[in-house]
């Protein structure tokens, strides 16, 4: 049963976050909604994303293909979690005073496909809803 319940929350935390990647900084400041500008939310909806895409691969749904039809939602939801983790040390508010660092330059590499990510995110989450079973997802 908790397979079923770790769907949910790897559909709901995927397309969550693909909404919060794709509208994320490039509206309005004074337009935008409560949740898009508060940092605690996409804190906790990281943290949320990447348990989520970890427990996924540790207890995959029965009968499905494993390999394709849990793999990629695990690992988007990794994905998007660091990528939201990440993107909260990267705003003006926060200083980073290592900027040449490894990390730094995955971030920032990272933070430039933002847009593209969020779009395989939302897309993906929703076609994991309609069509459980898929194969490829």
């Amino acid at each position: 049963m908790i397979q079923f319940q770790l769907y949910f929350l790897s559909i709901l935390c995927n397309s969550l976050a693909g909404y919060v990647l794709l509208a994320g900084r490039d509206i309005d400041n004074e337009k935008a909604p409560f949740l898009l500008k508060n940092p605690t939310f996409h804190l906790v909806l990281g943290i949320l994303c990447t348990i989520t895409g970890v427990l996924k691969l540790l207890a995959p749904i029965p009968y499905n293909v494993i390999i394709l039809g849990d793999l990629f939602p695990a690992v988007a939801g990794i994905l998007a979690g660091l990528l939201l983790i990440f993107g909260i040390y990267r705003q003006d508010n926060y200083k980073i005073t290592d900027t040449q660092g490894s990390m730094d330059r995955l971030g920032i590499t990272l933070l430039a496909f933002r847009k593209p990510i969020g779009i395989l995110l939302f897309a993906a989450s929703l076609m994991h809803f309609l069509f459980p079973h898929a194969w490829l997802l």
